[in-house]
């Protein structure tokens, strides 16, 4: 099954990204070291944070590309 982001606003809308696609992963863990390289270039492209989906179906998110504040 494919696993794929959900890219959003902070308020949870969906964004489209520019240079963003509907890449897809076979793996969880594939999906997962993609968003770790990538997190920055999201973030600059208006991305605040992401839900991982499983064949359409959300397994965890919405999770925050910025730093916690503190």
């Amino acid at each position: 099954m494919p696993w794929s982001w959900r890219y959003e606003k902070a308020d949870g809308s969906p964004i489209d990204a520019p240079g963003i696609g509907d890449e897809t992963w076979t793996t969880q863990a594939d999906a997962e070291s993609w968003v770790g390289e990538n997190w920055r270039s999201l973030v600059e492209s208006g991305v605040d944070q992401v839900s991982l989906l499983e064949d359409g179906r959300v397994v965890y998110g919405p999770m925050s590309l910025h730093p916690p504040e503190g």
